[in-house]
């Protein structure tokens, strides 16, 4: 595979020439991808920085993925208007488990390294935070946009804030990175880490990064907007979401998803098999295959579906609607589970939901509907 094959869309790749230098070195390189566990789904956009990865492990290369279990304690402020919330630790730890079962769609387990930078950030004293701190001035720091913005706009940024580029780059640090992956998002921090390692007497890594994505609403996809694809969510969910897909995104994704040319012709041909793709990638060619049914019959056709799957109800009465919501129809969290009721997106019997807490005598022996492609049948006992 040549150098051009492993940064297939890459937006950056720094220094140049230092890609090319590393790979004659004859040995595996270790390449790596921090995580971001806040998130309640890994999306397609989060799988195109796993597909370089996944190129560099088939050229014997070995993946590294940090899990920030340490860094999620302050949250990336990457894009943020405003701080942003500490996660619960056993939040972080299921969150973390989800991302590991998306990712291996993508990488190959054997040549993947997970750690956790708790591992080695628990371990650091203030002798060596004020060290850490040494190695960047806070003039640099404030050439972030993000930061940058809310400077001048005298909106508040903690010092933990600033803290996390270095944590990131220490973790760079700690694994020995060859290279790191990250959105174009991530290219300030990445490059801290360069400054980190060279400061820490380590040969700094190579940077690359890859493009975001759009999605259906015109704004980047996101796993707590709402406006994503899910690498592992239900097969019916991803094909009907791809759907929506306006026509004009469509040789994106075909070049950063499916990393291939989009046919000439027919759009709806070319979306109904980006949807195939992303389906099968995920869940195999008969998940795909009924999916597509599914998604003719219930969306295109306005029928209910032929095989409604059935669940039996929570203990208790009333029932709490969003829970529910999370636990049988794949809704990434509560909170997304209660504006999709405020949406009128969720119907029992046909009748748009509108209480967070349900009667369940109401539920009992009901068909309920949640969004245009989800169906599930609920029994009392």
């Amino acid at each position: 595979m040549s150098v051009a094959d492993l940064t297939r869309n890459a937006v950056d790749v720094l220094p140049k020439g230092e890609l090319e230098r590393k790979l004659k070195l004859g040995r595996p390189l270790r390449v790596k991808l921090g995580i971001d566990v806040t998130a309640p789904h890994i999306t397609l956009g989060n799988g195109i920085p796993l597909q370089r990865m996944r190129a560099f492990q088939d050229e014997g290369h070995t993946g590294v993925l940090i899990v920030g279990d340490y860094t999620a304690r302050i949250g990336d402020p990457s894009g943020a208007s405003a701080e942003r919330p500490i996660i619960a630790p056993e939040e972080i730890d299921r969150m973390a488990a989800r991302f590991f079962e998306s990712a291996y769609i993508i990488l190959i387990p054997e040549q993947t390294e997970v750690r956790f930078n708790g591992e080695w950030l628990a371990k650091v004293d203030f002798a060596e935070v004020l060290r850490l701190t040494r190695t960047v001035t806070v003039a640099r720091i404030l050439e972030r946009d993000d930061f940058a913005k809310r400077f001048a706009a005298r909106q508040s940024i903690s010092v933990s804030e600033l803290l996390y580029p270095l944590m990131q780059a220490y973790d760079s640090v700690a694994v020995e990175a060859d290279v790191e992956l990250g959105g174009t998002d991530q290219l300030y921090n990445l490059l801290t880490g360069r400054d980190v390692m060279e400061a820490y007497g380590l040969e700094p890594q190579v940077v690359l990064t890859t493009p975001l994505i759009d999605s259906w609403d015109g704004t980047k996809m996101s796993g707590s907007k709402g406006n994503y694809i899910a690498l592992s969510e239900d097969p019916n969910e991803q094909f009907g979401k791809t759907m929506r897909l306006p026509d004009e995104l469509l040789e994106t994704y075909y070049r950063l998803v499916m990393e291939q040319e989009p046919p000439t012709g027919d759009p709806l041909q070319a979306k109904l098999a980006l949807a195939r793709f992303i389906v099968e990638r995920g869940h195999g060619q008969e998940a795909a295959t009924l999916a597509e049914r599914h998604f003719t019959r219930v969306v295109r056709e306005g029928a209910t579906p032929a095989d409604v799957p059935e669940a039996q109800l929570p203990a208790g009465d009333p029932v709490h609607l969003p829970a529910l919501l999370v636990e049988h129809f794949g809704v990434g969290s509560t909170s997304e589970a209660r504006r999709l009721i405020a949406q009128g997106g969720v119907k029992i019997e046909g009748e748009a939901a509108t209480e967070i807490d349900v009667p369940r005598a109401r539920l009992a022996g009901a068909l309920v509907q949640a969004g245009k492609r989800r169906f599930m049948r609920f029994s009392a006992a």
